[in-house]
């Protein structure tokens, strides 16, 4: 029995010190790299004296009714010398009929039509990549058919990013606010994701982007070969694009309110259980010095949590630990105040203890599930 005590009460000794050392991680990530996005100024005019030529790539499968209400927002940009490249890509429902019609309406959309093929199969990277071998300009913009952008100067402030060497600008894509615990876990996701690529590409560490709200020239994706590298995986036409090709000195972010894509959400756990399935495999192709910082990241925050759980039950130091989860949350809190209002999702401020506690968790269990799902579609 005093050897079992003893077993427990050095098991008890090491969590505590793990316990601390998830605590200390966790602030450098909250106080050394997401301050940068914290302190980061939006600009109030944005002036462009030249409008470069730009093409607008959107790759859409089975999008009719998103076709029919976003595209023509795409479309009427004020913009003076844009292209919209749109990829039919094996549509089977009303998309073909959609896109004749508004090719008829808008001179400038140009339409590419992929036919379904009994033996070949492929992703959404054969797609972009026709579009992007269509696309007549240098500067590319990428969006998804169930995106809107905020309002008609989304072109206009991300191309005034391309100035003395820019290759590649992430923008910033929020979801649409609705009800329910599913809409604020996948708005919060999507916060914390921006949190993170956005914070660490101010740090001079660009690793990922998200294709909703995307830009990147022509050249630099022919000289990288395109997605060649990681063509066998279904995601990461995006943030394996970017975490392959951006560097400190090519890359830029751009979150003005009128420059954000705005998306509308899944509507059931089911749904945006499979997007995220999709999206995870990515993740294993990143660079090994992004994929340690952010596997730190992560296993620090869950350390944190679960040596909090297990001491607060064995009732280890008790005030200690919990002043440490305090003062962890109230720097966070200060921290990300301005992140909210920035990155248009305010109202989730107030559920933040929650969330940032049921998303370290609920990526866990989704990268695990994600080592042994197979088979796992575009659309």
């Amino acid at each position: 029995m005093y050897k079992i005590e003893l077993s427990l009460q050095y098991i008890c000794i090491s969590i505590f010190y793990l316990f601390q050392i998830g605590f200390i991680i966790q602030l450098y990530y909250t106080l050394i790299i997401h301050q940068k996005l914290s302190a980061y100024p939006i600009r109030d005019k944005v002036i462009t004296e030249n409008q470069l030529p730009l093409s607008v790539i959107i790759c859409a499968r089975n999008e009719e009714r998103n076709l029919v209400k976003n595209l023509p927002l795409v479309l009427e940009q004020e913009y003076i010398n844009y292209e919209v490249v749109v990829v039919n890509d094996c549509s089977s429902d009303g998309s073909e009929q959609v896109l004749r019609q508004l090719s008829l309406q808008y001179p400038h959309l140009k339409v590419l039509t992929i036919e379904e093929h009994n033996r070949y199969k492929h992703g959404k990277k054969f797609a972009v990549t026709l579009g992007i071998k269509a696309a007549k300009n240098e500067l590319l913009l990428f969006t998804d058919a169930d995106c809107w952008p905020a309002g008609k100067q989304w072109l206009r402030i991300m191309s005034s990013n391309f100035i003395a060497g820019t290759q590649i600008v992430l923008g910033y894509s929020p979801y649409q606010k609705l009800s329910g615990f599913i809409n604020n876990l996948i708005r919060f996701e999507t916060f914390f994701t921006a949190l993170n690529y956005l914070s660490f590409a101010l740090s001079g560490q660009p690793y990922m982007g998200v294709g909703r709200n995307l830009a990147y020239t022509k050249s630099l994706f022919f000289k990288g070969k395109g997605f060649a590298s990681h063509m066998h995986i279904l995601s990461g036409d995006d943030d394996l694009f970017v975490n392959q090709n951006a560097t400190h000195s090519n890359t830029v972010i751009e979150i003005h309110p009128d420059a954000q894509v705005w998306s509308e959400p899944k509507n059931s756990f089911k749904n945006y259980f499979k997007q995220k399935l999709r999206h995870q495999g990515a993740g294993r192709m990143y660079k090994n010095a992004h994929k340690l910082t952010l596997t730190l990241q992560a296993g620090s925050a869950i350390v944190f949590y679960t040596g909090l759980i297990i001491l607060i039950i064995c009732d280890v130091q008790l005030l200690f630990i919990l002043g440490l989860y305090f003062f962890r949350l109230v720097t966070q809190l200060v921290i990300y105040f301005k992140i909210f209002k920035k990155l248009n999702c305010f109202d989730l401020l107030w559920w933040f203890p929650a969330l940032d506690f049921i998303y370290y968790f609920y990526m866990l269990a989704l990268s695990i599930i994600t080592i042994f799902k197979k088979n796992i579609e575009w659309k």
